[in-house]
């Protein structure tokens, strides 16, 4: 029976750099080289604000065996940064106030007597209602025939299908833009969000092709192929992490520009 392959120390990769996923809550710059180590805990430094830390070693995960367009050090558990260190992060759930009525009140109220109604009033009233619903029913009836009929009418009376992506698009997260150019093609239209943020993504449409590809990068030159979006920017493909999962849910999350 084969042994289960044990990832290598973070400490053999030197000071070359890494991010984290999922990424520690209340740092902007995912981008981290390490400092030392003990036999429990790594110090790191961030590469942006220069700032360093320490994370227990228990929470250190997988470490990705490629590099590009990064190195990935996966988390056991979602940190946050807090009061200069790391912690389990904490759903925080808001309570809502309860109602200032005192009960007393609130008892009369049940207690109360309804007022006296008219012989014969309460009789009509549920007639009325019943027939104001028997019309309702009968109109929301009316609306759909009709509907569907200018529906019908609109199509020529045939029934339509559309296409639903369910190939493999034959890309990994090895690939560039050019890697995706050879395979794809030149898309439609080819443009970055805007440079802000500690990840760079770049959107390549093939409306043909009833998708757009994902780049994703720390660098524009180092991004690569994550994933796509059918035209509703729903999440068509993705790619496998290093540390167990795939990029679906960061896909999931990413905003239309």
């Amino acid at each position: 029976m084969t042994e289960p392959r044990i990832p290598p120390p973070l400490e053999e990769f030197g000071d070359r750099p890494f991010s984290f996923y999922p990424p520690i809550l209340g740092v902007e710059h995912n981008e981290w080289r390490f400092v030392r180590s003990t036999w429990s805990e790594l110090l790191i430094q961030n590469t942006g604000t220069r700032e360093e830390i320490w994370i227990p070693r228990r929470y250190i995960g997988e470490i990705s065996q490629i590099d590009q367009p990064v190195m990935i050090v996966g988390l056991l558990k979602q940190l946050e940064y807090r009061a200069g260190a790391v912690w389990p992060a904490q759903r925080r759930i808001l309570e809502m106030p309860a109602p200032d009525h005192p009960a007393s009140r609130g008892a009369e109220e049940e207690t109360a007597e309804p007022p006296h109604m008219p012989r014969g009033f309460e009789g009509k009233t549920e007639s009325r209602v019943g027939r104001l619903i028997a019309l309702a029913l009968l109109l929301g009836l009316a609306g759909c025939v009709f509907l569907i009929y200018l529906f019908q009418g609109a199509r020529g009376g045939r029934v339509t299908y559309e296409a639903i992506l369910q190939t493999d698009l034959a890309l990994t997260a090895q690939d560039d833009y050019f890697d995706i150019i050879r395979k794809l093609g030149t898309p439609k239209d080819d443009h970055w969000r805007s440079e802000t943020g500690e990840m760079q993504y770049r959107i390549l449409e093939y409306p043909d092709r009833g998708f757009s590809i994902v780049l994703m990068g720390v660098e524009r030159d180092k991004a690569r192929y994550v994933g796509a979006l059918d035209k509703n920017w729903k999440v068509v493909h993705s790619v496998k992490l290093p540390g167990g999962g795939d990029t679906r849910a960061m896909l999931q999350k990413l905003q239309k520009f």
